[in-house]
């Protein structure tokens, strides 16, 4: 059997879920269930990222344990995940035990001389848990403008991890497409800061600076940089070294990550890799983000969109709908109330559920719900598919929505009503049209499946076996028909 193995970033547990790593979530889902339609054996994993200086703050704000205020937030992304209907095998938290100690095993496999100590001198903020350059902070005036507070001037001993020696390994990697970045303007980005030319980065810091963290195997003064011991969950959780999730999913198919660390992800985790002796990921796929109204979301700003606020009112298949087939996935998207409500009545609703509807009222009205014999529509897919393979799950669902509408269409050319009403006309052909509708609706079921896994298996339900199941309510109300139950 032919495996697939698709991660998320983990994000980062100082704050709680937001719109933007939900779809992300999303898309990871997306490509695992298509590839169990595919009959392959799959791992989709997600996770959390929880060490480091600024989640010790955090947690001493709410008078609270590092990993208490850890495991608060991490729990909050995994019930975002069954929220969402996500189909993630793994879950990984880098405060396990086994994500730690197989990180310590990462890096004494490191190559000999790639890891080394050294005096580093710079400017760092908490808030990022990053070092920045002179020219960066004097063009900030001294502050950080994400976080609102001054740079910290730090001089300490560190290790640091040879990343310069890989820079034309890494470069041939993705200029061959031996590792894949998606989509090219994206991987050109990348390929534009690699020839520039990558320098030895800092890996760790003291541990009476930041002392919740992984210790460095063999010296207790020091612990492991947060993201660069993040970066490792990939294959800690598939049991790396000698695990065989490891040896038969690694590498990775694709790995999904937002474009803010598409540095860390696309030039130092390949490079770490080499070090390790080990494959790099088949495809790194990088989305943009999801502004609200035009704004960035901002608390102050107060245009936060609650995932579970939307998933309670309009359905869970809505929300991914919309994220998935909405939010352009090459590029920065946008939210709005209206386009929401616009996209859900005129699509959803007018769209695909009045043409459910349509299909099994004429049906149990002209011939008492019994279907017969349901022919299998064989529209072309090659682009839905190689929207999917290109991680382009807007076209793949614009492809969708061209089947949608041509059975809308054929529904208002040949008007089986009509037919029903002709007595002169044999009930064969009317017979043969609502066959054909219900073939329709099952293989845009099948296409729904990896986007909108309910919507799918509640027509599958309504027409497979040759007769209309019932089924309750219409599949998308229209949102004033919510809004006045709500009332």
């Amino acid at each position: 059997m032919d495996k697939f193995y698709v991660t998320t970033s983990i994000p980062y547990v100082n704050a709680g879920p937001h719109i933007g790593f939900a779809m992300e979530l999303l898309q990871g889902d997306v490509l695992a269930r298509y590839a169990r339609q595919q009959g392959k054996e799959v791992i989709f994993s997600t996770g959390t990222d929880e060490h480091g200086g600024k989640i010790a703050e955090k947690a001493e704000e709410r008078g609270m344990k590092p990993l208490e205020f850890a495991d608060l937030i991490s729990k909050d992304f995994s019930d975002m995940a069954k929220l969402l209907d996500a189909s993630n095998d793994r879950f990984i938290r880098t405060t396990q035990k086994a994500h730690e100690a197989r990180a310590q095993v990462i890096w004494e496999n490191l190559a000999e001389g790639d890891v080394y100590k050294g005096k580093y001198v710079g400017w760092y903020c908490t808030g990022d848990e990053a070092f920045f350059t002179e020219t960066e902070v004097k063009a900030n005036n001294g502050v950080c403008p994400a976080h609102n507070r001054p740079y910290d001037k730090i001089e300490e001993e560190n290790y640091f991890f040879k990343l310069s020696k890989y820079t034309q390994q890494v470069g041939d990697a993705i200029k061959s497409g031996a590792f894949r970045v998606i989509p090219d303007t994206k991987r050109n980005e990348i390929l534009s800061v690699i020839e520039s030319g990558l320098d030895d980065i800092s890996i760790s810091r003291p541990k009476d600076k930041i002392s919740w963290g992984i210790p460095v195997p063999g010296d207790n003064t020091q612990v492991m940089y947060v993201w660069f011991e993040a970066l490792m969950n990939y294959i800690t959780v598939l049991g790396y070294p000698e695990h065989a999730d490891f040896e038969r999913f690694w590498p990775a198919d694709v790995q999904i990550i937002g474009k803010d660390i598409s540095r860390f992800h696309a030039a130092i985790w390949p490079a770490m890799l080499l070090s390790l002796g080990i494959a790099l990921p088949k495809a790194l796929y990088i989305h943009g983000f999801v502004t609200v109204d035009g704004k960035k979301m901002s608390k102050t700003l107060g245009n936060v969109i609650s995932p579970a606020d939307l998933v309670a009112k309009y359905g869970v298949d809505a929300f991914r709908y919309f994220f998935l087939r909405h939010v352009p996935s090459y590029n920065d998207g946008d939210f709005s109330q209206d386009e929401f409500d616009r996209a859900y009545n005129n699509e959803l609703a007018n769209e695909l559920g009045n043409a459910v509807q349509r299909t099994v009222a004429m049906i149990q009205k002209y011939q008492d719900g019994v279907i017969g014999e349901i022919p299998t529509a064989q529209h072309d897919i090659a682009l839905y598919t190689a929207a999917i393979d290109n991680c382009q799950f807007d076209r793949a669902l614009d492809e969708v929505w061209e089947q949608v509408r041509g059975l809308n269409q054929y529904i208002d050319l040949e008007k089986p009503w009509m037919l029903a009403k002709d007595k002169d006309n044999d009930d064969g052909h009317l017979r043969e049209v609502l066959a054909y509708q219900a073939g329709c609706l099952l293989e845009i079921a099948d296409l729904l499946e990896p986007f909108m896994p309910v919507t799918s298996t509640a027509i599958r339900n309504i027409f497979s076996e040759g007769l209309i199941r019932p089924y309750e309510g219409t599949l998308f109300p229209k949102f004033e028909a919510i809004a006045d139950k709500a009332k």
